[in-house]
């Protein structure tokens, strides 16, 4: 059989085929959704602010005159300044089903953190993180929802015989806004506010003042989480400016507890209904259809990809209820829009009172994520 190569992305030429290539591996999934090549270029590119603190490879493997595999190998120097464990992620990975393939790619991305002096690998991550992270395991049957991957059955067990092994699990939870929550979460949430608490919408007026309010709250309520890394000044004014076509005020809630900002979430409306028949493409018809479905026809689901309590509100009665008055506000919100499934997402496997608190609001955890570790 013919030698699998590997070649280094340079130039914009070898990026677009590393961002196309895994259309053809999901050409018969019906569930896969094509990301925009404008958003991945983004994404991919040092418009990122994540390239500002990182150091970051991208591969093809080739094989026959084909493409026939893709791979990423990074190291986040913000990460290793909280946590000083020489550890480095791989990302991106898709590829025909084939073990060689595979060896060669874990191979390549094994060999490059090495040489830098990782010790340990994990992921996937795309390409940190506070973006896409862990490897679809459960959940095939559905797509994926805004900025969540997608990934064929035998990636993981492709990973795994290349000795990778499970880290961590992380849940995707999906709600039925159409239903009221169950009667015992209704009874708690129904009961009257203390008046020291409020919830409130997202003011657009300040909207990058509300930015940056929502980031000091997550950087704060997630500073003792597995694989936490604070979100820099730099990446809340990008995020604040891609995130702010899709943002409808009706689908943030902030709570104010003695007039001091101490929970958000934040709900989107699920692009990838939006987007799942343009190819990655938004020439020549595409931007209007996707306005339209945004905009007029709207789209029935909807992703919460942030959410946070501050520490020193989430303790006592009031902690328990913060996060119970946030999903409700944005739940019932979203009915009244026309949504009619809201997912949130990522909820590690032993953040229990977390799960516990998504199932008893009627909640189900309908795809799991896995990140892989491996000494290098």
């Amino acid at each position: 059989m013919t030698a699998i190569e590997i070649v280094p992305v340079k130039g914009r030429a070898l990026l677009n085929r590393f961002i196309k290539l895994p259309e053809r591996f999901y050409r018969d999934d019906p569930q896969y959704v094509t990301p925009l090549h404008l958003e991945r270029l983004d994404a991919l590119t040092p418009k990122n602010p994540f390239f500002g603190h990182a150091d970051v490879q991208f591969w093809i493997a080739r094989r026959d005159g084909r493409d026939v595999g893709r791979i990423t190998a990074q190291i986040d120097h913000q990460a290793l300044a909280i946590r000083p464990d020489a550890t480095g992620q791989f990302g991106l990975i898709a590829a025909e089903d084939d073990p060689a393939i595979f060896q060669t790619l874990i191979a390549t991305a094994e060999g490059w953190l090495r040489e830098r002096g990782m010790k340990r690998m994990q992921g996937p991550f795309n390409l940190n993180i506070n973006e896409e992270m862990g490897l679809l395991v459960d959940g095939f049957d559905t797509p994926p929802m805004l900025l969540m991957g997608h990934d064929r059955p035998y990636v993981g067990s492709r990973l795994e015989e290349q000795g990778l092994r499970k880290e961590k699990d992380v849940y995707a939870y999906l709600y039925d806004v159409t239903v009221d929550l169950p009667a015992g979460a209704r009874r708690l949430i129904d009961r009257p506010l203390p008046p020291e608490i409020r919830v409130r919408r997202l003011d657009l007026k300040r909207y990058n003042d509300e930015v940056r309010t929502i980031t000091q709250v997550f950087n704060d309520a997630w500073l003792d989480n597995w694989g936490f890394v604070p979100l820099t000044e730099i990446e809340t004014d990008h995020l604040a400016k891609s995130l702010k076509p899709l943002l409808d005020p009706r689908l943030v809630s902030i709570v104010e507890y003695k007039d001091e900002p101490v929970g958000f979430l934040v709900c989107l409306p699920n692009l990838n209904e939006a987007i799942h028949d343009l190819g990655g493409k938004l020439l020549p018809f595409g931007w209007a259809k996707l306005l339209w479905r945004l905009k007029v026809s709207g789209v029935k689901t909807a992703r919460v990809p942030l959410m946070g309590v501050k520490r020193s509100a989430a303790q006592g009665v009031i902690g328990k209820l913060l996060p119970f008055l946030l999903i409700d506000a944005v739940r019932k919100n979203a009915a009244d829009m026309g949504f009619t499934h809201v997912e949130l997402s990522w909820v590690l496997e032993d953040n229990l009172p977390m799960r516990h608190m998504n199932e008893s609001l009627g909640g189900t955890a309908y795809k799991t994520y896995r990140i892989y570790e491996k000494p290098l």
